[in-house]
């Protein structure tokens, strides 16, 4: 049973919305995130990424510089930038990116599902990134950032979302990146009500995007149980903002690696170790894409191949059985004592949405090999969330990316 509530959004004017919605914090470095707010008095990055209000170089950690973001988020407020819904509502978001439209529902998901793995998780998360938005919602008293959801598909649910799509959407824009975005409001009580109970059906929701928002949530939800030890589990400080997308609404990109020479690299009997896992074959000079499950194309010396991995490496694990982690085992580890992909340097990582000729833009500069992957599937996603257990790094892609500042969620019941 998946407690999934309606929320009273914060939420951009019809008409400045385009201009507020921003591409979550995570995605920029530093310096991009500088560039991206230059000159922009309205783009919700600013209080995403506060720092970039600062000299360059000031400590993007300070007490300071979390109250500038609760400062910017009042103000635009103040100056009628945002409306507040006026009774709880499911929000129902659309993606469009490339002819493609992916369709979920804005909502509060509850801690409580988080802690009793009703909602499932399947990467750790890292202390120095949860303390950063610790901070950051518990300053701001807002959640800011959705996070990526997934369930099995529901046909009550899409029901109502397709009741919702007839009519007109408040928001309705197409950003600079070709990607559009549209937003329709499900507040009549009855459909709402039917949401409701239709998630009360769903046994699993699973973390597709978003992990380390998700933990700082329950962080933060955490410490404020402790300074109002009397609460009742309605307050909204017990509930975190997400998007959640059906199974068959998603789209995961290759998750590509790039590999950097070694010292220990024995070049004169690489393809020869290739060949003790994988079947391997020439494709020539043209970009190779795998095209299903157990295939990976792999540049080096300038020519393209098909690695197909040998049945003898599957494990009948969830975890061990996922392509990204029988070319660790069985390549990236002996061949290039690769032990720890999280923190060793000879490995990038590089998202399908940059395209193989990225890959060979890499090998001909500073890596020596190349290994294009073939997506992650929802399902597997589920089968080592429902194992309990962890996908490895950089195992799965999400686009297109959820904007942030479209719908905001206070977790005090101040209204507007």
């Amino acid at each position: 049973m998946a407690n999934i509530i309606p929320f009273r959004a914060v939420r951009p004017r019809a008409d400045l919305a385009e201009r507020i919605a921003a591409l979550p914090y995570d995605v920029y470095n530093r310096k991009e995130a500088r560039e991206a707010v230059k000159g922009d008095d309205y783009t919700f990055l600013r209080i995403d990424r506060p720092e970039t209000q600062f000299p360059e170089g000031y400590d993007m950690y300070a007490p300071e510089v979390y109250e500038k973001a609760r400062e910017m988020l009042g103000q635009m407020i103040e100056d009628g930038f945002f409306v507040q819904e006026e009774k709880a509502a499911y929000y129902v978001y659309e993606l469009i990116m490339d002819g493609r439209s992916q369709v979920g529902i804005g909502a509060c998901a509850s801690v409580d599902d988080y802690d009793s793995q009703v909602i499932k998780k399947h990467e750790n998360t890292r202390a120095d990134k949860e303390a950063d938005r610790i901070r950051h919602v518990d300053v701001c008293s807002a959640q800011t950032g959705p996070i990526f959801l997934a369930y099995r598909r529901r046909e009550e649910i899409e029901r109502e979302v397709s009741r919702a799509m007839a009519e007109k959407p408040v928001y309705d824009f197409t950003e600079a990146d070709g990607i559009a975005h549209r937003l329709w409001v499900i507040d009549e009580a009855e459909a709402v009500e039917r949401i409701r109970n239709a998630f009360l059906q769903v046994d699993a929701i699973y973390i597709a995007d978003g992990h380390h928002r998700c933990a700082s949530a329950v962080r933060v939800s955490k410490k404020r149980r402790a300074a109002f030890p009397d609460y009742t589990g309605k307050e909204e400080f017990n509930y975190f903002l997400s998007v959640l997308f059906p199974d068959d609404q998603l789209m995961i990109m290759d998750y590509n690696r790039i590999v950097k020479p070694g010292t220990d690299f024995d070049e004169s009997s690489f393809l020869d170790r290739v060949k003790e896992s994988f079947a391997l074959e020439k494709m020539g000079k043209e970009p190779y894409k795998p095209k299903t499950k157990g295939e990976i194309g792999m540049y080096y010396r300038d020519e393209w191949y098909r690695l197909t991995i040998d049945d003898k490496c599957y494990m009948g694990d969830p975890v061990e059985d996922l392509d990204v982690a029988v070319l660790q085992k069985q390549l990236l580890e002996p061949v290039f004592g690769i032990v720890d992909p999280k923190v060793d340097e000879r490995i990038d990582f590089v998202g399908g949405i940059r395209g193989l000729a990225e890959l060979e833009r890499r090998v001909h500069t500073d890596a020596l090999a190349a290994f294009a992957m073939f997506p992650t599937d929802i399902h597997e996603l589920f089968a080592v969330s429902d194992a309990g257990k962890l996908m490895p790094p950089k195992s799965t892609w999400f686009e297109p990316k959820l904007r942030s500042g479209l719908l905001i969620h206070k977790i005090e019941e101040a209204e507007l």
